[in-house]
């Protein structure tokens, strides 16, 4: 069975949502919005897209962060019926024209993640794009392997079945670090992943809700219980791999 839908966390994206929303279902793809706490102003904008058919609203009381967003809504994505669920974030940075191409490997290969990796134009921060190569080299440490391109972009069709026998057995960062950690714990899983090109754009003006010392610091402490879980790790994640 393949039955898709968008997984979408929101904080205070009123301006970009709708036509994020718009272009999701445009593609065919019903849609989960995760509340995570925002404004009266997006929360009124969440009811009303909300109303229409193949649209989900979870509302949380208090802000969890991406990653406590994203888990809530893959929860609620299955507890629908869905099969699978593509991440997308609510601020337009991403090219959802990508959306067919992406499903369409899902459906061919339904065990595995299907996983973006970021072509960046001109917009985006230089900063922020330094920065990742550090998580990378981590990436590949941690997770003994070469083969997870690009830890940091959400733009991912995850089996929900496998996602979340994870989510429901560990215990994993609520912010900025769950999009590294996860793939990192489920690479250890042997995890079936595929790597598809997606364009991402920084809209100006766009909001960003990345607080620099603060996340740094957060997927800093990630990486390293990350590395000494791996280190536990080791012989049975090599050994599973020789599996195959």
């Amino acid at each position: 069975m393949h039955r898709p839908c968008a997984v979408i966390p929101v904080y205070n994206h009123e301006q970009t949502l709708p036509q994020v929303v718009e272009a999701l279902r445009t593609a065919g793809l019903p849609c989960v919005l995760v509340d995570d706490a925002s404004s009266p102003a997006c929360a009124t904008v969440m009811d009303q897209l909300a109303a229409v058919p193949d649209c989900f609203l979870v509302r949380l009381a208090v802000n969890q962060g991406k990653g406590g967003a994203v888990m809530a809504g893959l929860r609620e994505a299955a507890r629908q019926g869905f099969s699978h669920a593509l991440q997308v974030d609510a601020d337009g940075q991403h090219d959802l024209g990508a959306v067919a191409h992406f499903l369409a490997r899902s459906r061919a290969e339904p065990q595995a993640l299907i996983c973006g990796y970021p072509q960046y134009d001109a917009s985006v921060p230089k900063g922020r794009l330094y920065a990742r190569y550090l998580t990378h080299v981590w990436v590949w440490i941690n997770s003994l392997s070469l083969s997870i391109r690009d830890a940091m972009c959400g733009f991912r069709v995850y089996p929900l079945t496998a996602t979340l026998a994870l989510i429901d057995s560990t215990r994993l960062g609520r912010r900025m670090d769950f999009d590294p950690e996860i793939l990192v714990r489920l690479a250890w899983r042997n995890q079936p992943m595929h790597w598809l090109p997606t364009r991402v754009h920084y809209p100006q003006g766009g909001l960003s809700h990345f607080r620099l010392l603060h996340d740094n610091a957060l997927i800093s402490k990630m990486h390293a219980k990350l590395f000494f879980g791996m280190l536990l790790r080791a012989p049975l994640i090599l050994w599973r791999r020789r599996r195959g």
